[in-house]
């Protein structure tokens, strides 16, 4: 027998999630990426079977199965199609606002509908002036009695026009910096905000990716999230758990297509053997694997420091590596799975060509990989390892 890391509760839920994506989903992620639509249907065959649950605690009507529990639904069904793994990953960034600053009152009215997948949730901080650089954000939000008047526009927003609850970052002091900064729970329908248009994109096809923008748009007072202010600090609680849900996606696409190159170089046969038998494909599904055995092992740490109770602090490096290591696999994976299958992997008959361009993205959204590196650095510059070093000469 393997060696298992997993319960068997664990194993359980996982092997339910494996079936559904392989038997389910898989037979629809060319069509999807064919369509460009948003698949309905897969959100309907998450509600069905209570995957949405996965994500949140019992007390709000979850399982209450743990973060790794839930990264690894994600990984499980972005090994069939990165689109649908990506609906549970960002149903988790867009909830993780109202879970770790909001109100009971707020956890109640927002959080039973997104547990169910009734609604779909959104997180809505990019501007196209402001990736990396959140103090330099544009939308601002202003108090006017029992209401907040947001003005702006915010750009890359996954799940725009689909989701029925965005979670909206504005500043309610633009001389502040990150210090001005609030976060907002935002409804679609409300007056004054729209979604502008969409993006046609590589990758990722059937996840709508648009422009939101806001015209004297009046939320209820009671949406803000914690105080005027927080929101910075929010924001980067949320990556901290959410960037996970990436590397997860990315782990999954890499571990997909380095199964389906196995098995395409197992039964294509050159100079009278397959060439899973030539030293240098062999040595290529070699690295493949190890890649993301590798990322397995940083992800699932991850989720086993957040089930254990790590301290915010600890989380913030951990995440970053998670999701550096995990994405920067799944484009190296893909690449030489579609050099596996040679011609064939350049067409759209096969998937991996689907799988190479699904991958970029994983490197760019949720923080940059070069942005990862810059947050791993700077943990590390806080760590005393001096004693490491006692008796070097």
């Amino acid at each position: 027998m393997p060696w298992e890391p997993l319960t068997d509760e664990q194993l359980e839920i996982r092997d339910l999630v494996r079936t559904i994506a392989r038997e389910r989903v898989a037979p629809r992620a060319a069509e999807i990426d064919e369509s460009h639509e948003f698949p309905w249907d897969v959100v309907e065959l998450f509600r069905e079977h209570g995957i949405f649950g996965l994500l949140f605690d019992e007390e709000h009507g979850g399982t209450g199965t743990g973060t790794l529990l839930a990264l690894i639904a994600i990984e499980e069904v972005s090994k069939v199609c990165a689109t649908s793994g990506l609906i549970l990953a960002v149903q988790e960034l867009g909830s993780l606002g109202l879970k770790l600053a909001g109100t009971a009152e707020q956890k109640a009215r927002f959080l039973p509908s997104l547990v169910s997948g009734e609604v779909l949730a959104a997180y809505a901080l990019t501007e196209a002036g402001s990736g990396s650089d959140s103090a330099a954000m544009g939308t601002t939000a202003r108090r006017d009695g029992d209401e907040y008047v947001l003005d702006g526009s915010k750009r890359f927003i996954t799940n725009a026009a689909v989701a029925g609850l965005y979670t909206v970052f504005a500043k309610t002091d633009p001389q502040a910096g990150h210090s001005g900064i609030s976060a907002f729970v935002v409804e679609s329908g409300t007056s004054g905000f729209e979604v502008a248009r969409l993006e046609p994109k590589m990758g990722i096809a059937g996840s709508t990716t648009g422009e939101l923008t806001f015209d004297g748009a009046r939320i209820p007072a009671t949406n803000l999230l914690g105080d005027e202010g927080e929101g910075f600090r929010i924001a980067m609680r949320v990556l901290d758990r959410s960037r996970p849900g990436v590397a997860a996606q990315g782990l999954g696409i890499a571990q997909g297509a380095t199964d389906y190159a196995l098995e395409y170089a197992r039964t294509r046969e050159t100079m009278g053997k397959p060439i899973a038998e030539h030293q240098l494909i062999a040595g290529k599904l070699a690295d493949m694997e190890t890649r993301c055995e590798a990322a397995r092992g940083l992800l699932y740490r991850f989720g086993r420091m957040v089930d254990d109770g790590a301290d915010d602090t600890e989380l913030t490096k951990a995440s970053a590596m998670a999701k550096l290591y995990c994405t920067d696999a799944a484009m190296d994976v893909t690449t030489e799975a579609v050099q596996i299958l040679g011609g064939y992997g350049y067409i759209k008959e096969y998937p991996v060509e689907r799988m190479m361009r699904d991958a970029k993205i994983t490197q760019i959204y949720e923080g940059t990989n070069e942005i990862q590196r810059l947050v791993i650095a700077r943990e590390m510059l806080k760590e005393s390892r001096a004693f490491l070093l006692a008796g070097l000469a």
